[in-house]
């Protein structure tokens, strides 16, 4: 008997592919729309989805998309479909949070969803999870228990687990999810696609049902790691709505060249016994040094010990703060394994608060020692992968040991994003995720990027392979957009970045030039831009640039807006590619400040923040 659950997807929805097709005219979002309903139909099996929009309204909504952009309209995710976990609100549909007695019909869409449908996504519908997204299995949903697509016997992972399924097999081209100990994390390496959770307050969490609170953050499931990143700046945005709401930081991107990838000890890897595992992180090894890493083994210890602190410590009173009296009063509703973890909470105190508050900072410092070593932290993304008999045997005690390489990574304040990797032997996806410390999600995405490509493994469950452009950060040949690199006032967060994203330009990566430039702070501009000029003499530098795909039909009016002595010609990268960008007509800098040192235009402005 085959275990494998399969969905009938007539072509991929990575969002590559998807604008190239609506590009050349073979697709709409009508007929889009209409297939992935089709889909959905058909493979009724897995309990992925908890509410489904009628699909007369979506395609309405497709239908006045395709008029939109027949009008000239910038529509960055034009027609893309996307689902949400429901733990999230959409206006006049109902929220669960997986317990039927809890649910409520909200007035008012989560600021996160709505910033997407503005851009032109398409809402499919509300995907099953972990009750309350308490839980990194899949299973504790009155809905019914997620199953791994690559074997019926394992489990999807949770608590995102109907997100995760619904862009692992085919059904949407990404999914939201959220991510307060893994939740983004761990479905998205047992079903073979990407997980990207951002840095803590990017996201608007408005509209969100709380875990905890001060944790919780919105993640992104998708096929590809170009697709995260491109969700990523979309969603994310200053909601002061939130309290918790953070405005992005500048000058931490790094460079896209070679980078210090820490790993733990070896004698401090954890694989519950599970041999398979094991070897898939070693092969996951091999390849992070095929795509640029320089392995440095580090002391994860306190990474551990902080992750331990997550469910073993008061944070779980949060938890309780967000439903504790719902559960309290409604017992028979709740999963006995959710009730009795949040329930365990009131033996918590507020000195008990203070305590774990201390000796987490204390384990920070210690961690900040081991980010001196290293650009990016790579661990294997769960040490296992339980069936789901294992699972209903040990609810607890198993679960717990899923969060072993992701419950320190909000209590931190770090980003991460889970990637696919070589598969185990068994035939079961494993993948690694790649962390870093808060504001270097951009970054992050691209070296994810380069790992998903060495690893050639499909998309999720589908049989489609990673659009080779991915790989290499352009979507040129797919989309006919054109990929712009940009050097100062157009970075991302800086004041003209809007001129780019304004005509629908998508952030495909942060990299660097060749070391054949030098970079200058023109005198007399309002913003300040800096000028990029080539040099002859063997004294360049690699200077920090971000590559963005322009439509084609918006690039003539954007040359236009560029001012003299600026002008935009063709850059050579670190890696040998050559783009358009920026460069800087010689003459004007005989007066202008060298700032090459700094690496970049964000460097060179955070050095001036103190002056």
């Amino acid at each position: 008997m085959c275990k494998r659950f399969s969905m009938r997807t007539p072509y991929s929805l990575d969002l590559t592919r998807l604008a190239a097709a609506y590009a050349e005219g073979s697709l709409t979002p009508v007929a889009v729309v209409r297939d992935v309903y089709a889909v959905i139909a058909a493979a009724d099996a897995n309990p992925i989805w908890i509410y489904l929009m009628p699909q007369e309204t979506v395609e309405t909504r497709a239908s006045a998309l395709e008029s939109r952009r027949a009008a000239g309209e910038m529509l960055p995710l034009y027609g893309v479909p996307f689902a949400v976990k429901d733990n999230m609100d959409v206006a006049g549909h109902p929220t669960t949070a997986a317990c039927p007695a809890f649910s409520y019909v909200p007035a008012e869409t989560a600021r996160a969803v709505r910033r997407l449908e503005d851009a032109g996504a398409l809402l499919i519908g509300k995907t099953n999870l972990d009750q309350f997204a308490t839980g990194l299995t899949g299973t504790r949903s009155p809905y019914g228990a997620c199953f791994n697509p690559f074997n019926r016997d394992y489990i999807a992972g949770g608590s995102s687990s109907g997100s995760a399924l619904a862009v692992a097999t085919g059904a949407v081209s990404f999914a939201l999810g959220t991510d307060t100990a893994g939740s983004g994390r761990v479905p998205a390496a047992f079903n073979n696609i990407v997980g990207l959770k951002p840095t803590l307050g990017l996201i608007s969490t408005r509209g969100v049902v709380p875990a905890c609170r001060s944790l919780d953050c919105v993640s992104i499931f998708a096929l590809t790691c170009a697709d995260a990143r491109e969700v990523l700046g979309v969603a994310q945005g200053y909601d002061a709505g939130d309290v918790f709401a953070r405005r992005p930081e500048e000058g931490v991107l790094g460079s896209c060249g070679r980078f210090r990838c820490g790993v733990p000890r070896a004698a401090q890897l954890e694989f519950f016994g599970d041999t398979a595992a094991q070897a898939a992180f070693a092969r996951a090894r091999a390849a992070l040094v095929t795509a640029g890493a320089e392995i440095v083994e580090v002391d994860y210890a306190p990474f551990a010990e902080a992750a331990r602190m997550l469910y073993e410590g008061p944070w779980v009173a949060e938890r309780y703060a967000a439903v504790g009296r719902f559960v309290s009063e409604h017992a028979d509703a709740v999963n006995p394994a959710v009730r009795e973890i949040i329930a365990g909470a009131t033996r918590w105190t507020a000195a008990d608060a203070f305590e774990a508050q201390y000796r987490l900072r204390e384990f920070g410092r210690r961690c900040e020692e081991q980010w001196a070593h290293m650009d990016v932290l790579a661990v294997p993304t769960a040490g296992t992968h339980y069936t789901l008999e294992q699972i209903a045997s040990d609810p607890l005690d198993r679960n717990r040991r899923l969060g072993h390489y992701t419950n320190f990574v909000n209590l931190l304040d770090l980003c991460a994003i889970a990637v696919p990797g070589p598969f185990r032997a068994d035939g079961l996806p494993a993948g690694i995720t790649l962390i870093a410390p808060a504001h270097r999600d951009m970054w992050l995405a691209a070296l994810g990027a380069r790992f998903h490509h060495v690893g050639r493994v499909p998309l999720g469950a589908t049989a489609f392979e990673l659009p080779a452009e991915i790989a290499i950060g352009t979507r040129d040949s797919a989309s006919g957009d054109t990929v712009l690199a940009v050097v100062g006032a157009h970075l991302s967060g800086l004041p003209l970045n809007h001129q780019l994203t304004g005509r629908g330009a998508r952030l495909l990566e942060a990299t660097r030039t060749a070391a054949q430039y030098r970079l200058y702070a023109l005198p007399g501009m309002n913003p300040p831009r800096p000028g990029l000029v080539r040099v002859t003499n063997g004294s360049g530098a690699e200077i920090e640039v971000e590559l963005w795909a322009l439509p084609a039909a918006a690039f003539g009016s954007f040359v236009a807006e560029v001012p003299t002595p600026l002008a935009i010609g063709t850059l050579a990268l670190a890696d040998g590619r050559e783009v358009k960008g920026f460069v800087c007509e010689s003459y004007a800098v005989n007066s202008a400040h060298d700032v090459s040192s700094y690496g970049g235009w964000r460097g060179y402005l955070s050095s001036r923040m103190g002056k």
